[in-house]
C-alpha cells in the first residue's frame, strides 16, 4: 500500500555495504524504520544521501506494508530546505545531540501530530536564528510536555523542585529536590517561548548544569532513557 507522509531523520545505521537503515519520525505512524537498498553505491543513489542527515525534514512516498519492521521508500523530496542547521558549527552539534536524545524516546508507532509538529517547527525556528545557545534547554523541557512529564507548575513559587515527582515543594523532601540556580533557570524557562529566548541570560557552566539536572529528569521518568553519547561532544562544543 502507498502512504504519502511527511518524516524527520531521527538516526541512520550502514547496512552491508550500499544499504542504509533511517528511523523516522512521522507524520502518519510515529516511528518507522526504513530500508534503503543501494543508497550508498556512487553509481546508483549516493546523490539521495544528503536527505538524510539528522533530522531533516521529508515527504515520503512509502511501500507501506503491515507487521515489517523495515518499510521501504518509493519516492521522497525535501519537505524544508534548511540553510544552516547542518553547516553552522554549533547548530549542527545541538542537531546531532538532540537527534539522539529523540531516537532514544520517541518508540510509538502511532500518530502523534502535536509532537511531529512541535519537532518540526522548533528546527525551523533554530534554523533562522542566531542567537540560540539556549535552545536546546527550552526544546528538552517543552519536549517533556509532548512525553508526559512536564513540571507541575501548581506551586511554582516554592523554593525546591523535585525531579522525580515533577511538582514544586515548599521543604526538601530528598535528594532529587533541587533549589539554587538550577531551581532558577527552571522557572525562567517554564515562563518563555523560543521568540523570548535571548532574555534568558545564562554563561556555558550553567547552561551545562542545567542540562546535567534536564538529563537526570529524563532518566527519572523514561526508564529506558540512557545519556546520549554525544553529550560529552556537545559539552566541549560549548564551553
Amino acid at each position: 500500500m502507498l502512504i504519502k507522509t511527511k518524516a524527520i531523520v531521527l538516526s541512520k545505521l550502514r547496512y552491508r555495504d550500499n544499504d542504509l537503515i533511517v528511523k523516522c519520525f512521522t507524520s502518519h505512524k510515529g516511528v518507522v524504520s526504513y530500508l534503503l537498498r543501494g543508497v550508498l553505491n556512487r553509481k546508483k543513489g549516493h546523490s539521495k544521501v544528503a536527505y538524510f542527515q539528522l533530522l531533516s525534514q521529508l515527504q515520503i512516498e512509502e511501500n507501506y506494508r503491515e507487521n515489517q519492521s523495515l518499510q521501504t521508500i518509493k519516492d521522497l523530496r525535501l519537505d524544508y530546505s534548511f540553510t544552516s542547521l547542518h553547516t553552522n558549527v554549533l547548530k549542527s552539534a545541538i542537531t546531532m545531540f538532540l537527534a539522539e536524545v529523540l531516537a532514544s524516546v520517541l518508540r510509538e508507532e502511532e500518530e502523534n501530530l502535536s509532537l511531529y509538529n512541535y519537532i518540526e517547527t522548533t528546527f525551523r525556528w533554530l534554523d533562522t536564528k542566531d542567537d540560540f545557545s539556549n535552545f536546546h534547554l527550552l526544546f528538552l523541557l517543552k519536549l517533556t510536555k509532548h512525553l508526559g512529564f512536564y513540571p507541575d507548575t501548581t506551586d511554582v513559587n516554592h523554593m525546591y523542585f523535585n525531579l522525580n515527582s515533577g511538582s514544586f515543594e515548599s521543604k526538601k523532601q530528598d535528594l532529587y529536590s533541587i533549589s539554587g540556580e538550577n531551581l532558577t533557570v527552571l522557572k525562567a524557562l517554564l515562563g518563555t517561548n523560543f521568540d523570548e529566548l535571548d532574555n534568558v541570560k545564562l554563561n556555558s557552566k550553567q547552561r551545562q548544569s542545567f542540562l546535567t539536572m534536564l538529563l537526570l529528569y529524563f532518566e527519572l521518568h523514561l526508564g529506558s532513557f540512557k545519556k546520549p553519547k554525544s553529550l560529552q561532544i556537545f559539552n566541549q562544543v560549548f564551553k
